[in-house]
Formats: structure tokens, sequence, C-alpha cells
């Protein structure tokens, strides 16, 4: 997993909670059009596996179109069906051993919220990047960990691996994260649920 050294794609970006619309897909085209997302992660807690396989073959063929590495959140199964480019693994989720055993050399990340310690066991167990947050108020899921800027500054000092800063991000903070060298922003709601642009500008805006 390469880090882009001009880092212009530093969007993680992540799915709405539910797709249900066709425009969907023509907005999530644009927005990857716009050159700024590294990975798209599909992330529907509450669908059906056969409608994440009819979703998922989309998005996938969008996601390739424009270069972007598309995971899959929670389900190593789901994310070998579709042959997607990794999955992302949450602390109740699957251990990543078990993961790799089904996803090989794929990417799989780890959410380590706000502990240095389960950042050093997933970096043991392999990881391919780190995920922390919330870093501010989300609205798009419950928010149980805060993780903080000195919390990065930690992290950065005893792994090389990808930091992924997760929870609330939008344009009037994320350049601060950028600052203090997270090496991308996973972002939802400031793309999808936005009151003052649509899709295509709120990412645009992100310079």
């Amino acid at each position: 997993m390469k880090q882009n050294k001009t880092n212009n794609k530093f969007v993680y970006l992540i799915s709405p909670n539910k797709i249900k619309k066709e425009s969907f897909y023509n907005n999530l085209a644009l927005v990857l059009s716009s050159r700024k997302v590294s990975f798209f992660q599909l992330r529907l807690k509450k669908e059906t596996n056969s409608n994440k396989l009819i979703i998922g073959k989309k998005i996938k063929k969008i996601c390739n179109k424009y270069k972007v590495k598309f995971l899959i959140n929670d389900d190593p199964f789901l994310a070998k069906k579709l042959n997607a480019d990794g999955c992302h693994l949450g602390q109740k989720d699957m251990d990543l051993i078990s993961a790799r055993k089904i996803l090989k050399n794929k990417i799989i990340g780890v959410t380590c919220h706000n502990s240095i310690n389960l950042a050093k066991r997933a970096i043991e167990a392999g990881a391919d990047y780190l995920a922390f947050g919330a870093f501010y108020a989300t609205k798009t899921k419950a928010v149980k960990h805060r993780s903080s800027l000195t919390i990065l500054k930690s992290i950065k000092k005893i792994t090389s691996l990808p930091i992924i800063a997760i929870g609330g991000i939008k344009l009037s903070n994320y350049k601060k994260l950028l600052l203090n060298k997270a090496n991308f922003l996973a972002i939802s709601g400031y793309i999808w649920n936005n009151k003052k642009y649509k899709p295509l500008e709120a990412i645009k805006k992100l310079k």
C-alpha cells in the first residue's frame, strides 16, 4: 500500500449508510473524477448480502475506472467475492490474522480508535494501515471513542504505516489533520449529506 508522496489524493471516501438511488453512482463517478480520492470504502450496515453484492459490483467498476482502491467494511468474505482491493476491520470484526487467510495479500486496515496499544497489536498482526478517530463530532455513526492530535503525533513516532483520521472531518477542520501528518482523511457525511454543496463541489473545496 503506497502513499502518494505529494498526497493530492488524501481522501479515504466512505459510502453513505444507505445507497438507494441511481443518482448515487453518477455522483460517485463525479467525486472520483476529482482525483482526490485514494480509497473508497463500502459501508452498508443494514443491507442484505445479496444487495451488497449488486451495489459492490457497480461501485467496483467506477473505482476501477478512476484507479481508486475499493475496500469493503467489516466483511472479508464479501471483499473476496467482489475481488475488492481489500477490507477494513473494526475491533469487533474478524481478527486480522483470520482475515489475512481469506484475503491473502490484499489491503487490510484496522480501526484503532484512540489506542496506541490497539495500534501496536494491529502492526504486529500485519495491518496495512491504521485508522484513528473520531477526531470531531459526527452524525455518521455513534461516537464512543475520541482521538486527538496528540495521539496522531504519538503513533507517527512508532510506525511508518499510513494513518487514516476519521470522524466529523469537513472543510473547516481537515487541514489541521493533514498538517499533523495524517496520511488520509476518512470522509463521508461532508460529501454525501452536505446541505450546502453537492458531492462534487464539496470534494473540490478540499485542496
